[in-house]
């Protein structure tokens, strides 16, 4: 049983295709950084901290410096010194959204190709962090691709030097041989993640049944086969000169750093690089007023799973942590409401989950159902419709509700403590907001929400009457997904 309580959480940290760390190699040692020689850092900019306080509580305080190179770039220092590292974070504003037809995967694939190595580093791109304890990784979601690294303070350069090379050179270090490389990889990742792992297709059907074709989000980022056999060297260099540039891009610095240093390092590294343009955000035809729908997926599983999908409002619209709070109603607990009904009192049921896929241009709820063995789709699919509803006809307690701000903010404040994952919260707030210091306002939206409002956009946006259901169900894998044709009502 499981809530996500956090709209970030989902654009942040879930749901997105990363490379997976290789097999051990030969340690390397980076080189020292070619460089043009150092320009003047930009002027300081003013701190802010967002201290705003809330009828529910105190916001967290945090110091964050925000300011552009002349190329564009956005930087975001967060400065702090209670542990002796440093976690970088480049974004850039480029997720499987802004993919056109026929060249699905590519934000993925290009995130593979750039631990490949560059031009003044052409080797693995993880090996010279493995010597140091360096963390180092990359994902991909729907709206961005992201990169980072967290590293003891005293090596604070290398990260910045690794990751403007490769922004600066990495086309003149791409070869055909990589990219076959890094294409085979991709494809058997798609065969480990959705093909041969159990209910793994989920989120691609839920995909192509609740949008439209055309639509941004109507493919995941891993792709298809067919689209990354098609990729050729041109179309992954063209890809690059067009999203990956300073302009589209945001540095986010977080830990045991001095700023007046940090921003000379910056400058010397990124600070003559060409601009290039920002990506405009995908085209977002509207998703069409679902009609309820039902559809069958065979898999090779041994208990079948309901899955409900629900068109929902963005990520920092108006609903959208309300539907976060309102998943730890339905199943955070024993006591939760579709946890108690459906696993506890009914038993039909093993287990329950509930979630926001919350995402920049539009969102998805998603409830999951796993049949305990022994009852039927029918029985599970009833059952599950009349508890949500019954589940939905009153707001939350007052003790509901402070059980998901209180869930919702053990995990906040969590995240604001790692240094890595302050610097991606901090990449996100910018990615959806244009600012770094935009925590204040987000604590807000979750510590201030009432049970009334909670409830509202529970019975709004989760109506069973427009939803898209999927049927994971025991057979043939790889079964092309059926719709089943809803039953005439009789008047």
């Amino acid at each position: 049983m499981t809530a996500t309580l956090c709209g970030l959480s989902f654009a942040v940290l879930g749901h997105a295709e990363s490379p997976k760390a290789p097999a051990a190699t030969p340690a390397a040692k980076a080189q020292p950084a070619p460089t043009q020689p150092a320009a003047t850092p930009p002027a300081p900019s003013t701190a802010t901290k967002s201290e705003a306080v809330s009828p529910s509580g105190q916001a967290p305080a945090l110091a964050v410096i925000q300011y552009q190179l002349d190329n564009g770039l956005t930087v975001m220092l967060s400065e702090d010194h209670r542990l002796p590292s440093v976690a970088v974070e480049i974004v850039y504003l480029v997720g499987s959204a802004h993919e056109r037809a026929g060249r699905t995967g590519f934000a993925h694939l290009f995130e593979h190709l750039m631990f490949q190595g560059s031009l003044h580093y052409d080797h693995d791109y993880f090996a010279p962090f493995e010597p140091i304890g360096g963390d180092v990784n990359g994902t991909t979601s729907y709206d961005r691709t992201n990169y980072f690294e967290e590293v003891p303070s005293q090596y604070a350069e290398l990260p910045l030097w690794l990751e403007s090379d490769r922004l600066r050179t990495l086309p003149e270090a791409l070869t055909k041989e990589k990219l076959d490389n890094q294409r085979d990889v991709v494809r058997n990742e798609r065969r480990q993640r959705y093909e041969i792992t159990p209910y793994g297709m989920d989120h691609w059907y839920l995909g192509e049944t609740m949008y439209p074709p055309g639509h941004p989000y109507r493919h995941t980022p891993i792709g298809s086969h067919e689209d990354l056999e098609r990729a050729t060297l041109a179309d992954v260099v063209t890809f690059f000169r067009t999203y990956y540039t300073p302009k589209n891009a945001g540095l986010v610095v977080v830990g045991d750093f001095d700023p007046a240093q940090m921003k000379a390092q910056i400058q010397r590294y990124f600070g003559d690089m060409p601009a290039g343009q920002r990506a405009p955000v995908p085209e977002s035809k509207p998703a069409p007023s679902a009609e309820k729908a039902h559809y069958v997926a065979e898999d090779q599983v041994e208990l079948a799973r309901i899955y409900l999908g629900f068109h929902t409002p963005p990520l920092f619209a108006a609903g959208d942590a309300e539907l976060d709070l309102w998943s730890s109603v339905l199943v955070d607990g024993k006591s939760s409401r579709l946890f108690h009904s459906l696993v506890y009192d009914q038993k039909l049921a093993k287990d329950v989950s509930a979630y926001q896929v919350s995402q920049r241009l539009t969102s998805m709820y998603v409830i999951e159902v796993t049949a305990a063995p022994g009852t039927s789709m029918d029985e599970l699919g009833i059952a599950l419709e009349r508890e949500l509803a019954l589940a939905s006809e009153k707001p939350p307690t007052a003790a509901e509700l402070e059980r998901a701000k209180n869930g919702y903010k053990k995990d906040f404040y969590g995240r604001i403590e790692g240094y890595s994952s302050r610097a991606s919260l901090l990449g996100a707030y910018f990615l959806h907001t244009g600012k770094a210091d935009y925590i204040g306002a987000d604590y807000r939206r979750y510590a201030d929400a009432t049970a009334e409002a909670v409830h509202a956009a529970a019975r709004k946006y989760l109506r069973t009457d427009h939803a898209v259901r999927i049927d994971f169900v025991p057979g043939k894998r790889g079964t092309p997904l059926r719709r089943i044709e809803q039953k005439a009502v009789a008047k």
